[in-house]
């Protein structure tokens, strides 16, 4: 899925703001711009009060897709936002065939508890995946959930 270059501006504005830099897991645009060429690759915007407040990328194959990045600038956070994207995320993956959902992330992200509540379970973990710029290793907890 290609998107338009003033989609993946706001996409870029909301990982800027969205992700902390000291953890090193936001994307560069080359990245997500290469991602969104691949066919299997989408996204999705959540628009609040004319300003692009969150987004998600995610990758398909078979029956599987797996989110990639979910981000809601800080500034809209606690509105909903981040729910709305991970039940758009759902829906589409499933429309696409996906029965199986998956997702990583660092142990301790704060939105741990929206993947919970939305029955997302960890099924798997690498530890000292992640690498601060103090140095600090963090584990990786990959979770999944399935449609009923």
């Amino acid at each position: 899925m290609i998107a338009p270059a003033d989609e993946i501006d706001q996409i870029m504005a909301v990982m800027a703001a969205a992700f902390d830099p000291a953890y090193g897991e936001a994307w560069t645009r080359r990245q997500v711009e290469d991602a969104l060429l691949t066919g299997n690759c989408h996204y999705g915007l959540a628009m609040h009060q004319g300003q692009c407040a969150g987004f998600y990328l995610t990758r398909s194959a078979f029956d599987e897709e797996e989110l990639l990045l979910l981000a809601v600038s800080p500034k809209f956070r606690s509105k909903g936002i981040g729910q709305h994207l991970i039940d758009r995320f759902k829906h589409e993956a499933r429309e696409r065939g996906a029965v199986r959902l998956f997702l990583e992330m660092r142990r301790g992200n704060p939105a741990e508890s929206l993947y919970l509540k939305n029955n997302f379970v960890p099924v798997g973990l690498r530890p000292n995946y992640y690498r601060t710029k103090q140095g600090e290793q963090l584990d990786a907890i990959t979770f999944t959930s399935e449609f009923e």
